[in-house]
């Protein structure tokens, strides 16, 4: 990449888009994009509760090519949202780059590269985190993208393999080929979601590069989040499954300071969210995991909870839920 095309695109920061400002201001926390979880209805309720950006849903860059109908759900948004990020994963910067240019078109404010997904059918094909084992293609990918895109583009990263951890090398060829942010998970492949998150390779990168850093892994409650801040000197702070059960923590609340009331209003919201978004069956079927997470810390018999949890009719879920929740 000539030094010119280099100057051209040293201004994209994402702090520069609006709404985000800074990092390291007002509102530090961004949900994970996590496949099945991070739709619109899901999404957009957290970024309404304060996650500074709002990432879909990660998509195949094959299928954005080959199969637009298939992804089109995981790639809606709303204008309220912004900042969107789009997240692609592939193993070829070509196929990636045409994605891309695919996906631009849609409007999203930054282009993630997944990096992290250690899912064996993924990453054992060389994508999500087996693409951390490629670094002259990972070079080559944000190479391609800084150069032909006009909008920031970002890398969440893992820690790499047991055998080879190389998130500090992945993530200064992320900067140096024009990225603007790096997003780090603290756990290699092999870990996937178990054992502890290293927060201190997580510092290792924040000291290696310049852009900002925003760190991911075991960030569980509100105090998570100035600790994590605190030991790896992280831009942001990613949150994921912890969210799950427990949006409100964008809004500065861990679980139990939620009132029941509360808890009622903001299910009712992210439900009807997903009855319209995709019509009252599927929509009711595909919120019943967010609701058994939401419910998780009432002490609910296995009977209630299978009656609640199988309701095929809207109303006779919002009765019941009401009930549940008012006793």
């Amino acid at each position: 990449m000539s030094d010119s095309t280099c100057n051209r695109y040293k201004h994209k920061s994402v702090s520069d888009l609006g709404g985000l400002q800074d990092l390291r201001g007002l509102r530090p926390t961004i949900l994970a994009p996590m496949d099945g979880y991070s739709d619109w209805p899901f999404r957009s309720l957290c970024r309404d509760l304060g996650s500074a950006m709002s990432y879909t849903e990660f998509v195949r860059a094959a299928d954005v090519l080959n199969r637009p109908h298939y992804v089109e759900k995981k790639l809606a948004y709303r204008e309220e949202e912004r900042p969107v990020v789009y997240q692609l994963y592939g193993h070829e910067a070509e196929t990636i780059l045409e994605a891309a240019l695919r996906l631009r078109e849609r409007g999203p404010d930054i282009l993630d590269v997944n990096m992290g997904c250690p899912n064996n059918s993924i990453a054992n094909r060389g994508a999500g985190v087996g693409l951390m084992r490629s670094p002259r293609e990972v070079a080559r990918i944000f190479k391609a993208l800084t150069q032909y895109l006009d909008i920031p583009i970002t890398g969440k990263i893992r820690l790499g393999w047991e055998d080879h951890k190389n998130y500090v090398q992945i993530a200064q060829i992320i900067e140096e080929n024009g990225g603007a942010l790096v997003a780090v998970h603290g756990r290699t492949k092999e870990q996937g979601y178990t054992g502890k998150a290293d927060w201190d390779a997580i510092a290792e990168v924040c000291q290696a590069v310049s852009i900002p850093v925003v760190g991911n892994g075991d960030v569980k409650t509100v105090a998570d989040i100035q600790a994590m801040r605190d030991q790896t000197g992280c831009e942001g702070v990613m949150i994921g499954r912890a969210a799950r059960g427990n949006p409100w923590i964008f809004s500065g609340l861990d679980r139990g300071e939620v009132s029941p009331s509360r808890v009622e209003e903001t299910m009712l919201i992210h439900l009807n969210r997903s009855l319209e978004f995709y019509g009252p069956k599927r929509g009711l079927i595909l919120f019943r995991k967010f609701a058994a997470r939401y419910l998780s810390p009432y002490d609910l018999s296995p009977e209630v909870r299978r009656k609640l949890l199988t309701r095929e009719n809207p109303s006779e879920f919002k009765a019941l839920l009401a009930r549940i929740i008012g006793n």
